[in-house]
């Protein structure tokens, strides 16, 4: 399924999560609802319902060919049932310089230990019926090493998820970027205690959690959305995604979210990944042959 019009040739690109800081095209000005420019986190998809053309997730890139998103967002969905929107930005219109590509969704593989009461291994690869091309506004997400150092207080999730909780919050027409720190396991942990779910509440090893300032967080509709962190050098402008929205208490609340640990799924991603006889390296920002798939 390719239906996106005026689809531009195939670009080469720079390789993984190379951030377009501010964006491509223009710079928002006057900017208070944290939205993100036009093209500046390329690897963030949309997850759209096939039958009626409703978001019912975000996602990433990491693959021409692949999306990682949360298990409890495709669950229950068969083959043509779900496609995936990459380049998009402003959902209520089609006139930015670069169009969106949309792909059909042609298979689902969710970790096999998913809980859907718990959300614990909330993870999932989809395939697509075809490669998202490259383009300026396009890109793969880089993930991280297993090392990865988690002492991070300059990270990002983007989407187009709730501004509130609820019947009374409104999905977001412009995808928002909402910049988070890192918070560790124990301290998210007591954090989360202290709400509706007491001190008997344990935070289980698949999760990372981020966030915790009052009115600064995802919400509603943000499922599965890239939580991504500085990887190299800071003039790379390079990310990788550390995590995807799972859960929370609420949105906005001074209470960090909840992600799933893509850190330590990584391996589980890699096997997936080759499995489906598709190669590991585009998404290594240590390789060189992301920029071959397109040549």
């Amino acid at each position: 399924m390719n239906n996106t019009p005026g689809e531009p040739p195939v670009g080469r690109p720079r390789g993984c999560g190379l951030r377009n800081i501010g964006g491509i095209d223009f710079t928002l000005t006057g900017n208070f609802n944290n939205e993100a420019g036009f093209g500046e986190f390329p690897w963030t998809v949309a997850i759209i319902k096939t039958q009626d053309g409703s978001s019912t997730c975000g996602g990433s890139l990491i693959h021409p060919n692949l999306v990682l998103t949360g298990a409890h967002c495709v669950q229950g969905f068969r083959k043509g049932q779900l496609k995936v929107r990459a380049g998009e930005w402003d959902t209520q219109t089609t006139k930015e310089r670069l169009p969106y590509q949309e792909r059909a969704v042609t298979r689902v593989n969710s970790h096999p230990d998913f809980n859907p009461r718990s959300l614990a291994n909330d993870i999932a690869v989809l395939e697509l019926d075809s490669p998202i091309q490259p383009a300026e506004h396009i890109n793969v997400i880089c993930l991280p090493p297993v090392n990865f150092d988690t002492r991070r207080t300059d990270c990002f999730a983007s989407g187009w998820g709730k501004d509130q909780f609820g019947k009374a919050g409104r999905y977001s027409v412009i995808m928002k970027k909402v910049p988070l720190p890192l918070v560790p396991s124990s301290t998210c942990e007591r954090q989360l205690q202290a709400t509706r779910l007491t001190s008997r509440f344990r935070l289980h090893q698949t999760f990372i959690c981020a966030g915790g300032e009052r009115g600064v967080d995802t919400c509603e509709g943000d499922g599965g959305a890239p939580l991504v962190c500085p990887i190299g050098a800071a003039s790379e402008n390079r990310y990788a995604q550390v995590g995807s929205v799972a859960w929370g208490i609420g949105c906005h609340d001074a209470v960090p979210g909840v992600y799933t640990n893509v850190i330590l799924f990584r391996s589980w991603i890699d096997n997936v990944v080759r499995t489906l006889g598709f190669d590991t390296t585009v998404y290594d920002a240590t390789q060189s042959a992301f920029s071959s798939l397109f040549a």
